[in-house]
């Protein structure tokens, strides 16, 4: 199955065929399936997302394969396509992948923004197993409810705790990390969505998030949680750009009270 129209948008469906393209001259008959997962797949993606695919594959790259495959996503990057250089994903050989047990080792992994791969468990996780399952795109390859055995919400609910925990604890520690625009921005979207998704026990969009937190949570976090959203444009220019001070220290805020209601509602 070959799915070569995938989204809303011409030129990141150009891209996606020449990915496809150059992922089956890099591995030949080790590509199981290529899929998009993430914004894409759970359905608020826009044009200030990222591409997440996940390419599967029956076995683990060679050397050989990794050095073919470097060449091919800088020739991608370099293609001249704003969407080209949104790319991200990693390459899961099919046995880790089902083996949940798996999470957390280092894949291949393409990052948002960059033209090589690196090793980088990023991807390597429950979360995205379970978006890959439900609801992931395929480009090519067998149905990924066929890779993926199915995920109980209490497998999805332990890791976003921790995450939320382990992430808070990270960005209380080192704010200096996180002090800017694009990251006052994530940080909100993505712990509302977090939250959500905890309570849930399956996953969501960042959208779905905000306007759950929004009728949720403490009222006293809307006016943020909105900003948050309006300061999704431009990324790659927000990154560089430092958080509003005091916008940052209520983000700060809002990551302890974030905190603590999910050991509220995991127990902990």
């Amino acid at each position: 199955m070959t799915r070569l129209h995938p989204t809303d948008f011409p030129e990141l469906n150009e891209v996606l065929e020449n990915l496809l393209t150059g992922v089956r001259a890099a591995i030949g008959g080790n590509l199981v399936g290529l899929y998009l997962q993430g914004s894409i797949a759970v359905g608020d993606f826009d044009r200030h997302s990222d591409a997440d695919f996940v390419a599967v594959t029956e076995r683990e790259l060679t050397q050989q394969e990794v050095a073919t495959l470097q060449t091919m996503h800088g020739r991608i990057f370099d293609c001249g396509k704003e969407w080209a250089t949104h790319l991200e994903g990693s390459y899961f050989p099919r046995a880790l992948l089902r083996d949940l047990s798996q999470a957390g080792t280092e894949l291949w992994y393409l990052d948002n923004g960059h033209r090589e791969l690196k090793l980088s468990n990023h991807c390597n996780t429950v979360v995205v197993r379970w978006i890959l399952r439900e609801r992931g795109v395929v480009l090519t390859g067998p149905s990924p409810d066929t890779l993926i055995t199915p995920i109980p919400a209490a497998t999805i609910r332990g890791e976003i705790a921790q995450v939320i925990g382990s992430w808070g604890r990270d960005i209380l520690a080192h704010q200096e990390r996180y002090r800017s625009r694009f990251y006052q921005s994530f940080i909100v979207l993505q712990l509302s969505r977090m939250l959500h998704d905890l309570r849930a026990g399956s996953i969501g969009s960042k959208r779905t998030g905000a306007e759950w937190a929004k009728q949720n949570l403490s009222p006293a976090w809307s006016d943020l949680i909105d900003r948050a959203w309006s300061g999704r444009p431009n990324p790659a220019r927000s990154v560089r750009e430092p958080a509003n001070p005091v916008e940052f220290e209520r983000t700060l805020r809002y990551v302890e009270y974030v905190v603590g209601e999910s050991q509220k509602i995991s127990g902990a």
